[in-house]
This record gives C-alpha cells, sequence and structure tokens, in this order.
C-alpha cells in the first residue's frame, strides 16, 4: 500500500481520538510466515498495530499467527476469551474456518477479512472485506506487456489451480488480447521459487525462444531469475513478476532491465483492514463493505512510495 495513503489515514485516525478515549481489543488472526507473501503480512500487522496502538488510547491490538486452519481456529478462541471488540483475519484457507468466522460475529464482534474468502463472501462472515485486485494483477500486467511487446512469444508460470489463479489468468489474457503475443506454454509454479525455479528449466529447455516471462509472484520471479541466470540465454527481455515485495521494488527502483515493472498485490493490505477497523470502533466511520486495493503498475517512477525496506518481503 502507498506509503503516503497510509500515512494520511494514520493521522486522521489520530486526530479524531485526541476527543475520545477508549478501551478497545482488536485481535489480528493471520497466517504464520511460511513464505515471503506472509511474511510481509505479519511485518505490516505488527508496524501498523505498534502505529494504531500511539494513536488511540487503550487500544490493544492482539497479533496471533498460526500455520493452518486448525491452530487458527484455536487462534479465534483464544481472542474470543480474550474480550476482542473487532477481528481482522486473513485465513490460512477460508472455508475450513467460516464457521469459527462466524461463531465470532455472531457475538457481537466486528469482522474485517482480508485477501481470502470463503466460497460465501457475504455478510454473515464479515462486515469488511480487504483485498487485491487479483483479476487485476494480471490484467495489468499482460497489458505491460502487450504494449511493449505487441507480438512477443511469452511463457507463463501460474500459482496453483485455485479461483486467486485463475482470476489472475482471465486478467492476463483480457490484457494482452488483440496483440500478437503468442503464450508459448503456461505451468504451476504453486507461488513457490524453487518449483518456480524447475518450470523456467523445462521451458528454457523446451524452447529455443522466449521474449518474456510473466509469473504470478515476486517469490517464483525469484526462482525464474536463477533458472535464467543459470542457463545463460540472452533471449528473454523481461520478468514481470507481482505482489510488490522489496526485492523486486528496488531492483524496479534502481532500472534493473530484467524487471522493468512490478504489479502490487500488498501484503499491507492487513495494515489497510487494521486502520479500517480500527476507524470503525472509535469514530463511528462507515467501513462496512468491499474495499480493493489496486493493482498499481510499480515503476521506476513510482517504486520509492512501495519501498519498505525493513520489511522481510
Amino acid at each position: 500500500m502507498k506509503k503516503t495513503v497510509l500515512a494520511l489515514a494514520l493521522s486522521s485516525v489520530a486526530f479524531a481520538s485526541s476527543a475520545v478515549a477508549a478501551d478497545m481489543k482488536i485481535g489480528v488472526s493471520i497466517p504464520a510466515a511460511d513464505h515471503g507473501w506472509t511474511a510481509g503480512v505479519v511485518y505490516h500487522a505488527n508496524r501498523i498495530a505498534e502505529k494504531l496502538e500511539a494513536a488511540y488510547p487503550g487500544l490493544d491490538v492482539i497479533v496471533k499467527t498460526s500455520a493452518d486452519p486448525g491452530s487458527q481456529a484455536n487462534a479465534l478462541q483464544d481472542l474470543a476469551i480474550q474480550g476482542i471488540d473487532a477481528l481482522v483475519i486473513l485465513p490460512t484457507n477460508p472455508d475450513p474456518l467460516v464457521n469459527a468466522i462466524k461463531e465470532v460475529k455472531n457475538s457481537g464482534t466486528f469482522v474485517a477479512l482480508v485477501d481470502r474468502a470463503p466460497s460465501n463472501n457475504d455478510t454473515s462472515v464479515r462486515d469488511l472485506y480487504v483485498a487485491g485486485n487479483n483479476y487485476g494483477l494480471g490484467e495489468v500486467a499482460g497489458k505491460y506487456i502487450a504494449e511493449r511487446n505487441p507480438d512477443a512469444k511469452v511463457v507463463v508460470i501460474r500459482g496453483m489451480p485455485i479461483p486467486i489463479d485463475q482470476a489472475r489468468q482471465d486478467g492476463f489474457d483480457a490484457g494482452i488480447a488483440g496483440s500478437d503475443i503468442e503464450v508459448l506454454d503456461r505451468q504451476f509454479g504453486n507461488w513457490n521459487r524453487d518449483d518456480a525455479f524447475k518450470v523456467m528449466q523445462d521451458y528454457l529447455t523446451k524452447y529455443d525462444h522466449i521474449d518474456v516471462v510473466w509469473c504470478q509472484d515476486d517469490d517464483m520471479s525469484v526462482g525464474v531469475l536463477q533458472a535464467i541466470e543459470q542457463s545463460q540465454r540472452d533471449d528473454i527481455q523481461y520478468v514481470v513478476g507481482g505482489a510488490g515485495s522489496k526485492d523486486m521494488i528496488k531492483r524496479v527502483m534502481d532500472g534493473d532491465k530484467m524487471i522493468p515493472v512490478d504489479v502490487l498485490y500488498p501484503p499491507a493490505m492487513v495494515g489497510t483492514a487494521l486502520a479500517m477497523t480500527a476507524a470503525a470502533l472509535y469514530d463511528n466511520v462507515p467501513t462496512a463493505g468491499v474495499y480493493t486495493i489496486d493493482a498499481t503498475l510499480v515503476t521506476p517512477e513510482n517504486a520509492a512510495d512501495y519501498y519498505f525496506p525493513d520489511s522481510p518481503f
């Protein structure tokens, strides 16, 4: 999330809270840092929790991480016992946790759901839903490639066979529609740098010429770049990833020809949900509904706005 936007949000809530102070608890339940993006979620959850506690006297933000749906359900029970006034949750896997989330919401607790939505993402499960734009992530990447290299030979490294992946793929296909781009292959890299490395090695063996690589995640971009470097191939012009990892943003800032742009799907969205939840609790600001964060194209001109050097992702 753009730093200036978050700064404005925090300054506004700090101003509003100066007149009213009350003891409140917000529980935050998020996945453990099992890969780069979730490590970023943990970082930003704790970062914004500290800022909000400073802005709102009497606010206690309790952050809990969980490795799987079972342990996350236990974490929700523990948070409920502590008497939370609101819950911000990014589920490890949403559908198995629906009943546990509904139990919290039915007790009168404000629930903000982040990123991963259950099959029925309605008001019976949450008050607020904050997420990135999966379709937009693919579409922005596709349009960039189509405008820069309208007749490119492209290989695609998808995530996992789940709805989020399909939305990104559908967006990419829409983004390149009308161009002469040839998609040589599409394989799953499981949003994992090692798996993406293996997929890219396969592509390099199968295809004598590749112009551009699109992969759905910056972690996978790391593996892709390693495979290209090891192959010593010079036909591949650049890689377009997504999510906004600090390493890829830094490459964009530095003018790296292999990473000319990135597309945001920011782990800082958990901070957006936290700030909106605090505003709902303290300031009666209407925050219920769906809030979708733009899939912004990160370029050398705007990259500094999205660079968090202390983040693990």
